[in-house]
């Protein structure tokens, strides 16, 4: 069977209709109050970046609620944490500043959504305000916003995100397995196990 693809907005527009009144109209440039509420409650996000050669990272990013800093209205910036040092998002920003990022509130159904050109920061003023647990960042991602909305909680609804009862946590095996299946690496399972065992939260910030 051959496939049917869609290639024409006016095709795409075909099969799924006209945009509805109310998510036409949503859009915003500017933080209303209900979003530093929700920047002030959100504990996680995602942010999508894109590089030159149109290449695609998702990157999670998350700490105690409120992580994102409101620096204005229409800028906020978000902390880096130690990681794994790959750095995919914060190289593809270096070459491509444009930014989708999704706040989170755990149990919510909706999500907040925000567009914008990135820039990495290595020191600022509002730094101090970003320490968490003794760890002062060394650098942040500010965004500044250009598209801010709420985002409907069908996609939520429909996956039961929320709903402890469908958790499948032992669908596959640990993540220290995984990793020794799926990559190269020298230590050994026991060692990996080790690794991502009890003390891994202790290294969350050092």
């Amino acid at each position: 069977m051959s496939w049917a693809e869609i290639e024409s907005e006016a095709e795409l527009r075909e099969l799924l209709g006209e945009v509805m009144p109310r998510a036409a109209t949503k859009e915003r440039m500017l933080l209303h109050e209900r979003d530093r509420e929700w920047l002030a409650a959100s504990p996680f996000c995602l942010i999508a970046t894109s590089g030159a050669d149109g290449t695609c990272d998702v990157s999670p990013k998350g700490d105690p609620a409120g992580f994102a800093h409101v620096i204005d209205d229409a800028t906020i910036a978000i902390p880096d944490r130690p990681g794994n040092r790959r750095a995919d998002g914060f190289l593809n920003v270096l070459r491509n500043p444009h930014v989708g990022l999704i706040f989170l509130i755990p149990g919510r159904n909706e999500t907040l959504r925000i567009n914008g050109r990135a820039r990495l920061v290595r020191e600022a003023p509002f730094f101090d305000e970003l320490i968490v647990k003794g760890h002062r960042p060394d650098l942040a991602l500010v965004v500044e916003i250009e598209q801010i909305f709420f985002h409907c909680a069908k996609a939520f609804m429909r996956s039961s995100l929320w709903k402890p009862e469908n958790w499948t946590t032992d669908a596959l095996p640990s993540h220290a397995k995984l990793v020794k299946e799926t990559q190269k690496v020298e230590e050994s399972l026991e060692e990996l196990e080790s690794y991502y065992g009890e003390t891994y939260a202790k290294r969350l910030y050092g």
